[in-house]
Parts: structure tokens; sequence; C-alpha cells
């Protein structure tokens, strides 16, 4: 029943810029090329936005902070980004706002044959397994990551120091992009890595020889991946562009619910870049590291979680309040709950 009052709100949402498709409201959208923001991609591939009004246009950028500086620079209107760097963003003074959830976690710890060794004769145990591939290779492991504030990184963190207690000196973190970090794993130059789909599947199909030890929601429960998140000067020249952008992201979350499948078509030109067959990306849509949600409310506990948690490795200087940064009020209008 609430999805269909929803998809009901959305359709009135759409009516109501169809008629005016003359005067389209352009939205700059930077986003990741992660499974996390496929909800962005299916609504602009899928013809909805149009139908609503809206002139999407695409932006791709590697990482997260090369993105807010297109949004602080007002290149960008909007957001399909990890949260953390978000956070971080705002937290500097910039005049940015989540409107909606799109996917939680998004990316899996992956090890090599050699690290993948020593956890298997230290029973699993990270701690143990990190301390034996030291004393056998002579040095720390090498880990690839996003950088600091991003979300994967956050995870890393989390599940070597505070879960399992990971000695510092047995690991070394290197910070990458995400297409790097995708390379850094296929050609043997890091031992592990924090890999973000569709690169996880990628990487895993390519060589057999990876595991994939943990998600990032394992690492860190219910890390939030993907945020929505617009800028304050757009929102304020535009709120009702913002209220059918959060109803379409609704629309795109259920959608995904429905059958991820579904959605190959849409997403595997943007993700695969022409290059990567429908059959892995469809496996990449399906992987259980990412979760696709739309509702921002879901996401403020885990956001102050994770916040805390960033606080305390130095990402930010005082943990930031979800207060203002997170605003449900848009999806609450939009979606009648």
């Amino acid at each position: 029943m609430r999805l269909t009052r929803t998809l009901a709100l959305l359709g009135a949402l759409i009516c109501g810029g169809a008629g005016a498709q003359a005067q389209a409201v352009k939205v700059r959208v930077a986003y990741v090329p992660v499974v996390g923001a496929a909800p962005m991609l299916v609504l602009d591939a899928a013809g909805w936005a149009r139908e609503a009004g809206l002139d999407i246009a695409l932006t791709k950028f590697d990482s997260g902070p090369p993105a807010i500086s297109g949004l602080a620079s007002g290149a960008i209107d909007a957001l399909a980004i990890g949260l953390a760097p978000i956070a971080v963003a705002r937290a500097k003074g910039l005049d940015v706002r989540v409107v909606s959830a799109m996917a939680n976690g998004g990316s899996a710890f992956v090890a090599t044959p050699g690290l993948q060794q020593a956890f298997d004769a230290e029973a699993g145990d990270p701690a143990r397994a990190f301390a034996a591939f030291r004393a056998r290779n002579g040095r720390a492991a090498k880990l690839a990551t996003t950088p600091p504030g991003g979300v994967p990184n956050v995870a890393l963190n989390h599940w070597l120091f505070r879960l399992n207690a990971v000695a510092r000196a047995d690991v070394q973190i290197v910070p990458l992009g995400i297409d790097a970090i995708q390379q850094a794993i296929l050609t043997g130059a890091v031992d592990g890595a924090t890999v973000l789909e569709p690169a996880l599947t990628i990487a895993l199909g390519r060589d057999p020889r990876l595991k994939a030890l943990a998600t990032a929601s394992e690492m860190f429960k219910d890390i939030p991946g993907v945020a929505l998140a617009v800028s304050g000067a757009f929102s304020g020249a535009h709120p009702e562009a913002v209220d059918k952008i959060v109803a379409l992201v609704a629309r795109a979350s259920a959608f995904f619910v429905a059958d991820r499948t579904a959605a190959v078509a849409y997403v595997q030109p943007v993700l695969g870049g022409g290059l990567v067959d429908k059959s892995v990306i469809a496996k990449a849509l399906a992987s259980n590291a990412t979760t696709f949600v739309a509702d921002p409310r879901i996401i403020a506990e885990p956001a102050r979680r994770m916040f805390e948690y960033q606080a305390e490795i130095g990402d930010f200087d005082k943990a930031p309040s979800t207060d203002g940064l997170i605003d449900s009020s848009v999806f609450v209008r939009v979606s009648g709950r």
C-alpha cells in the first residue's frame, strides 16, 4: 500500500511537469561510477526525468572530493556520491543537504592469493592473518581504498582497527581512485582492497583467485553508501525540481527491489562503458554488497555512528550532526509516509 501511494504521488508530480517540457529544469548531477548510483542512472536513461520536466546532465567523477569541488564552484547542482564526502563538505561550510538515500554499502574487501593464504592459515582471523602475512613477507600488507573521507575508507579502517584490532604496523593503506583500485588489485600492485561494485564483480570475474572476505555493511553495520544531495542554491531556486528528483529516486529504488535485472539495459551503457557485458552488470546489480534504499531516515542513525567514528580517525575535528545534513522533509512530502 505504501509503495502504491508513493507511485501515485509520483505520478501526480510527473503530470504536473509533463506539460512544461519546453521549460525543462536543467539539473547538473555529479555521480561516481558505482552501482550505488544506479537509481540516478535509471531515472535518467528510462526517460522518467524528461517526463517530469527535468533535463538531467550527468558528469562522472572518480571519487567524491572532486565532485564536491564541482558543487562548490557552482558547476554542479546535485550529487549522487558517498555520504561521507558530503558530510565533510558541509562541515567545511558548503551549503549542501542530503534529500534522499540511494544505497547502503556498495563495496567489499578483496584479498589476493597471497593474503588469502594468510587468512586461511589463521582461520580467517584478520589480526593474526595480517601479522602472519607481514612475518612471511617482511613487509606490511598493502591495502587499496578510496581517499580519506570516502565510505570504503571508513569501512576498511573500522573493520581493521575497531572490529578486529589489527596492528597498524601490519597494514599499509593506499588511497586511490575507483578505477585505480580495480587495476591495483588485478595487477597485484596491492595485497587487498575495498572494491566498489561493479568493479568488484568485474575483478572477481577476471581473476577467480581473488576472494571477497567481507562486504562494507559487514565491516561497518548498515554503513550508508551513495546518497543524493542538492546545493542550497539549487533547492532554493527550484524546490519543485528537488521534489521530483526525490520522488524519482524512490521510484527507481522500488524498481530495483522489484527486479534488479530489468535495470541492466539502463545501467550498462554508463557503468559498463559499452565494454562490460550485460551479464556482468546484471551480476553486479544483484550483488549483496549493495542495498538500495530511498528513505533518508533509514540512514540517519548509521550516519551518526559513521561520523563519530570518522572523528576518531581524523576525518573530522568533531563529528557533524545529521540535523540539517540529512533532510527527510522532501521524501516524506513526496512519498506520503
